[in-house]
């Protein structure tokens, strides 16, 4: 199976970590990952309100994108105003485990006492 860029065109040379660390890398894509790791599935407003300083239109870019990368769900109900969750898919649950240990690392590395 050819691999896919991030643009879908596909590239049989592209290198699987490459795509992944490109996926991931974007702006506010971990910030996002981590807040529907440790909240669970999250409707859009409460995601933007966690997500402090992102904007609508950066928050709903990278929605989509990770939507279409299959990592989250978007679930939609037609209610007065809609309502609109977001939650990992089960591709997306196996980043939990690596987000975790990332975090780990973060807090030895820069917890409390901010050590370079």
């Amino acid at each position: 199976m050819a691999n896919l860029s991030m643009s879908g065109s596909k590239n049989p040379d592209a290198c699987p970590v490459s795509i992944l660390m490109s996926l991931l890398s974007g702006p506010w894509t971990m910030y996002i990952l981590w807040v529907l790791c440790n909240s669970g599935p999250t409707r859009f407003g409460a995601l933007k309100r966690q997500v402090e300083g992102i904007s609508t239109k950066v928050l709903t870019e990278r929605l989509r994108m990770l939507e279409a990368a299959e990592i989250i769900y978007r679930y939609y109900e037609a209610t007065v105003p809609p309502q609109v969750t977001y939650g990992f898919t089960e591709r997306g649950e196996e980043l939990v485990d690596v987000l975790h240990k990332l975090n780990a690392l973060a807090e030895r590395w820069y917890g409390s006492e901010q050590k370079l």
